[in-house]
């Protein structure tokens, strides 16, 4: 299942081995270079571009919207100065606004108590001055005009007679009203809310809410300056009246057309303060994590430098992308967090890469085999986060872009720095570990094994000794197997192999797609605008009530039709019916008594005022009868025709509709939605504009950009894990993993209150990377695995990765937890959807991908071979009873094939070549593939072809140790002085009972009931084999060691001799289990030995 790419896995690890020794060598280049880049690039926070827009930050860069407002802004220009109507702006511009409602028990608000605190309002609205630039004015002064006065809130007028109304003498009639006092024609949907009407909807009964609403001039930079200006100063002095209670009858919600970029700005500086903490957990985590029991190999400081290259790095790229002028934004402060957990992942990756080593090799060696062998795996990691990131860069929103852009150069950088200023802190502290230092204190220690010799108290083993004797360098006192990844192998893998599990896993997991599924359904589109807002923003009453009382007539959209048309032709004008009945009969548009149509009123006119004997019929006489009676200045439809340049021909015209009930995003996606199909099917050029279009927009395009993004990140994700684990089932088991962790974010990130929008959609794009982290390599661990059995691939995977996945998930989880404490919907969003995939990753990679894989992996539908089972080779398994309450101490017997190749000078592997064969205690085939950890062990992500050829030669050796022990057996037929004596019996007859029992069923023919038994059988004998290739290399050790002692002694005494093979047997076998432990079958062995003991 493999493919010509290894030359990519070949070249990265050539490649980083010698640069591996170039750091070693010259460690101080590259602790010095990385931090004096990272001061020279972190100069660039002096040209830092501050971007607090909603409206370009969270809608789509060329979206409908955006295209109808030009459209419409062609045509029919806002004048703030001379010519403002409310209904007719195509941008929010400058305005404050307030919600009132009454405090007491009584919600309607047609009370003189009511009415007499919002005149009061209206006068602390309208007074307040404000100092600008030199310059004092008030809302007066700089006020939206039409027709050279301010536009006022006319609905305060009906004081005068709102004692007849409180005394039930006078019904306000609904919807429009003509005030007989002021004569002001007041339109009640526009300021009250939650109206209650009579059965006939006729009459006004109750109004629990009322909005005001000041607009201010906004038509050049200084103007719109002031307006800023004054915008701040409204809303501190409403809130201070508010928050003093001022007010005894109203409470008043405020919000000005800055309030969003406040609160933009105020969620970048909540989260600042929670970087010093951030860094100190990681930091604390980081160091723990790094830390042994063997003080020497103990590595607390590079836990701390870790964080340190993964800040430095960070900042280097921030600074770099303001170099280049890219905007910066709030939401970019999310990153640091992140980084900080990705570079912990790889100092846990270097950190497992060196304990890896040999410590018989020099520093410069051993840095060049961490870097080889840790290239892959922090190669994988950061380049598919890369990508991922580089993906959302081409998203149409820009605050997508602006993220991903910081995001990917941090990744970027923070790679960069790891392989050199981190390599460096390695290597120095690798210098350390040489002289036997102390990782913490830097001072010399001495070994464990040293230290009991000299009977040194146990304070100073446990916290003052470490590394190794360099006399004797494999001691098992100072190599000891880490208790946590022997847990995985002996505790979780046999909890993950057992039937029963493996059906609660799958039955757990597809009561997971089930929920994830079932999310999907329910989730909801759209970045609503209180979500910008921090939980304890004022805004946010203001926008609670706002989609309370005014989702009734929310929007006021406008109608263009442009194009060379003949107004006065019947056939245009029936066309021009026909589209704006269409509109009206939608469901989200209400009655045609709220539209504004001035053709359909000056027709109307037109046929009602025969005394002046006006002519439409030609397009002349209708230009012309248009403009001297209908189109004076003071009538609002003067706004919404416009003439050609000679004023002959009506270019644009524009029209007003009433959306009615649009109670959440839904809604307004789908109003848009089915308005722009009926303009795209009319056969006039017709286009619907409202000033919030341009948000709507991010409901039509998140949905399939998502979708679109994680489809092909998937694929892209694919392709990269084929190019460095060139294995196609592996291939297929990672994409089927992303596609299970992607859908399950989408899923429970709608349950757990997170919208579709922007801001999930980047942690969408970046949870692409995440989801592959676990699950690659756990998947390539268990396909690369040389075990025949699925329980023992699972073991073997379980061992390398169980510890390394939970240390990356903590470690990536506690990066982001600080978020939790930011109180907003931003970074909120960014915790659930991080803690999210974490989660799911490490469950796919520590329980479901090991159960798939043992199920349909290799060899999980085998039978079992009968042809594997070899007579000669054989397992006992005994269970010694307890004696007086106590179980039987452990003895030791001598391997007869030991004594029979020490006392055979003719013995099959007698010759002096062959002894002094230098065979290793494992292959290059059995290194570890994980990700990293903390212990002794560690991983690599894939062999290169020389270690694959040095694996084969290594079994090919093993094949001939076999044939020597069966040859070998045959000679113990004959007498020999040293044939089998067993040194101690401990056990009496009972144990020499057993050996003779045991041998008489070996004559025996065996029955095998069941496939189980025969797989039971295979593994014992696997196990058999193994036991008797250790001996074998046992016997060469203890041949070598008396050559050498005592070949130049001459003839020595037998019984001298064979206690000395005794004694150095026993040494070999304390060395040689050490040496294995990360062998699988060696540990098969040890665990075997210890049942039958």
């Amino acid at each position: 299942m493999t493919c010509g790419v290894s030359w990519v896995d070949n070249t990265l690890n050539k490649t980083f081995f010698k640069l591996g020794i170039f750091i070693a060598k010259n460690p101080g280049y590259f602790l010095i270079v990385p931090v004096l880049l990272a001061f020279l690039c972190i100069t660039g926070f002096q040209q830092i571009k501050y971007e607090i827009d909603p409206e370009y930050l969270f809608s789509p860069i060329s979206g409908e919207g955006k295209h109808e407002r030009r459209v419409v802004e062609t045509y029919f220009k806002v004048n703030y100065t001379h010519r403002f109507n409310v209904e007719r702006v195509t941008r929010p511009g400058r305005f404050g606004r307030v919600i009132i409602v009454a405090k007491d028990d009584d919600e309607n608000l047609l009370r003189t108590s009511v009415w007499s605190e919002l005149r009061k309002l209206d006068d602390i609205i309208q007074n307040t001055t404000v100092d600008f630039d030199g310059e004092t004015f008030s809302y007066k002064d700089i006020c939206a005009k039409w027709e050279n006065e301010c536009y006022t809130n006319d609905i305060l007028n009906l004081d005068y007679i709102l004692p007849e109304v409180e005394s039930g003498n006078l019904s306000l009639s609904w919807p429009i009203m003509l005030n007989p006092v002021s004569w002001d024609a007041h339109a009640f949907p526009v300021f009250f809310g939650g109206t209650k009407v009579n059965a006939d909807a006729t009459y006004i009964e109750s109004v629990p809410s009322l909005h005001l609403v000041y607009f201010v001039t906004a038509d050049t930079k200084r103007q719109d300056a002031k307006g800023a200006a004054w915008e701040d100063k409204f809303l501190d002095t409403v809130g201070e009246y508010e928050e003093t209670g001022y007010f005894k009858h109203i409470a008043v919600a405020r919000f000005a057309s800055r309030t969003l970029d406040h609160e933009l700005e105020k969620n970048t500086r909540t989260v600042i303060p929670y970087f010093g903490s951030t860094f100190i957990l990681m930091a604390v985590f980081s160091v723990l994590t790094c830390m042994m029991g063997d003080t020497v190999r103990s590595k607390p400081w590079l836990g701390l430098l870790g964080n340190v290259s993964a800040v430095m790095a960070t900042s280097a790229a921030f600074g770099l992308a303001m170099y280049l002028g890219v905007e910066f934004i709030g939401i970019n402060l999310a990153a640091p967090f992140l980084m900080i957990g990705i570079g912990i992942d790889d100092t846990f990756v270097m950190l497992a890469a060196w304990r890896r080593t040999s410590v018989k090799l020099s520093v410069p060696e051993r840095m060049g085999h961490t870097m080889s062998e840790a290239a892959v795996s922090i190669t994988i990691t950061s380049l598919t986060d890369m990508i991922s990131f580089w993906m959302g860069i081409f998203s149409p929103f820009p605050s997508v872009r602006i993220f991903c852009t910081y995001s990917a150069m941090a990744v970027a950088f923070t790679y960069l720095w790891h392989i050199t200023f981190f390599a460096a802190c390695m290597a120095v502290f690798g210098y350390f570990e040489h002289r036997n230092l102390h990782g913490l204190f830097g001072c010399e220690v001495q070994p464990v094994s040293v230290a009991i010799k000299e009977n040194r108290s146990w304070i100073y083993r446990k916290f003052v000794t470490g590394g190794i004797n360099r006399s004797d360098p494999d001691n098992p006192l100072d190599n000891k197997e880490h208790m946590l990844m022997a847990f995985f192998r002996d505790h979780v893998a046999r909890f993950v192999n057992k039937g029963w599990v493996k059906a609660m896993i799958i039955l757990i997991f597809a009561a997971y797609l089930a929920g994830a599924c079932y999310g999907v359904t329910k989730i909801e589109e759209g970045l609503e605008r209180r979500k910008l807002s921090k939980a304890d923003s004022y805004s946010v009453k203001f926008f609670d009530l706002e989609d309370d009382y005014y989702r009734e007539f929310p929007y006021r959209i406008q109608v263009i039709i442009n194009g060379d048309l003949n107004y006065s032709d019947p056939i245009t004008q029936m066309k021009i019916e026909d589209v704006m009945q269409q509109l009206e009969n939608t469901s989200y548009v209400t009655s045609s008594i709220y539209t504004e149509s001035w053709l359909r009123t000056f027709l109307s006119f037109a046929e009602r005022s025969d005394y002046l004997n006006m002519t439409v019929a030609s397009e002349q006489d209708f230009i012309e009868a248009l403009k001297e009676y209908w189109l004076y200045p003071g009538n609002p439809f003067s706004l919404d025709v416009k003439f050609n340049d000679n004023e002959t021909r009506i270019e644009a015209s524009r029209f007003l509709i009433q959306a009615i009930n649009i109670s959440d995003t839904n809604h307004e996606k789908q109003m848009v939605r089915d308005l722009r199909e009926i303009c795209k099917n009319s056969d006039l050029n017709v286009t619907i504009f409202h000033p919030y279009f341009v948000f709507f927009d991010q409901f039509e395009l998140v949905r399939p950009t998502s979708i679109q993004c994680m489809v092909i990140g998937a694929i892209i994700m694919m392709i990269i894990s084929f190019i460095f684990i060139p294995n196609v089932l592996c291939s297929i088991w990672i994409t089927f993993s992303i596609i299970s962790i992607e859908v399950g974010v989408v899923g429970y990130m709608s349950l757990w209150e997170v919208n579709l929008d922007s801001i999930s959609m980047i942690n969408l794009i970046m949870c692409i990377g995440f989801s592959i982290d676990f699950t690659a390599h756990i998947c390539y661990v268990y396909m690369s695995s040389k075990c025949k059995l699925p329980e023992d691939r699972v073991r073997e995977a379980l061992y390398s990765l169980g510890l390394p996945i939970v240390q990356g998930s903590v470690s990536t989880i506690l990066g982001v937890v600080a978020l939790l404490l930011a109180q907003s919907y931003i970074f909120l969003v960014f915790f659930k959807m991080v803690f999210l995939v974490i989660l799911f990753g490490a469950m796919h990679g520590l329980f479901l991908l090991p159960v798939m894989l043992s199920l349909f992996g290799p060899n999980s539908c085998s039978d079992v071979d009968e042809s594997h089972f070899d007579d000669d080779a054989v397992m006992y398994q005994y269970k010694p009873e307890k004696k007086d309450g106590k179980m039987l101490h452990p003895f030791t017997i001598t391997h007869p094939h030991l004594m029979t190749l020490a006392s055979s000078p003719n013995g099959i592997y007698s010759s002096k070549q062959f002894m002094a064969s230098n065979y290793k205690a494992y292959g290059n085939d059995e290194k570890d593939l994980g990700i990293g950890t903390s212990s002794e062990d560690s991983s690599e992500n894939s062999s290169s072809k020389s270690q694959r050829r040095q694996a084969m030669e290594d079994e090919t050796v093993k094949r001939r140790y076999e044939e020597g022990w069966r040859k070998s057996s045959q000679s113990m037929a004959s007498p020999s002085p040293c044939t089998f004596q067993p040194n101690l019996d401990l056990y009496g007859n009972k144990f020499e009972d057993f050996w003779n029992s045991s041998n008489d069923n070996l004559a025996k023919p065996v029955q095998y009931r069941s496939r189980n038994e025969l797989i039971r059988e295979r593994s014992d004998l696997e196990l058999s084999k193994t036991d008797s290739l250790r001996k074998n290399e046992e016997s060469l050790y203890v041949r070598q060691k008396r050559l050498s002692d005592f070949e130049s002694n001459g003839q020595q005494n037998d019984k001298k001799l064979h206690y000395y093979d005794y004694n150095q047997k026993r040494k070999f076998s304390d060395e040689s289990y050490t040496k294995e432990n990360s062998n699988e079958r060696s540990r098969k062995y040890i665990n075997t030995r210890r049942n039958i003991v």
